[in-house]
């Protein structure tokens, strides 16, 4: 399994974080230009990468202000899953996301610069809207 994370601090309680990144409808604010074809409800969100893939996303599970998994469904070009993890500390939510992807080594040459780009792009989407 490759791992691609990211962790940004915001200035906001975790519950408002925590109830925001728990409605799918919302991740879209989150997504880079190059995603098309957006459908979601509060559990599942589907879409295409441009170029790339299609992909449908349901919560697997969710931690009351603690965690989101988030895991793919059908069959993607690879096995992926998607985690937030949200701690209340002093003054601030320390918010880290996980991408977990099973990728053989040509998968890994390359999907490993975009999966982290993701990565980076929805955390600084997410301090972005709660600045």
């Amino acid at each position: 399994m490759t791992v691609f994370e990211s962790v940004v601090h915001v200035e906001r309680p975790v519950a408002e974080l925590f109830a925001f990144l728990s409605d799918m409808n919302n991740h879209q604010q989150l997504m880079p230009p190059h995603i098309q074809n957006w459908r979601s409800t509060a559990d599942e969100i589907s879409f295409s990468i441009q170029n790339m893939a299609n992909l449908r996303l349901v919560v697997d599970h969710r931690i009351e202000n603690t965690e989101i998994s988030i895991t793919t469904v059908d069959q993607p070009p690879f096995k992926v899953n998607f985690k937030w993890l949200l701690a209340q500390e002093a003054g601030y939510t320390s918010v880290q996301y996980t991408i977990t992807a099973e990728l053989n080594m040509m998968m890994k040459m390359f999907a490993s610069g975009p999966l982290q780009k993701l990565a980076d792009h929805e955390t600084t989407a997410l301090a972005a809207l709660f600045s």
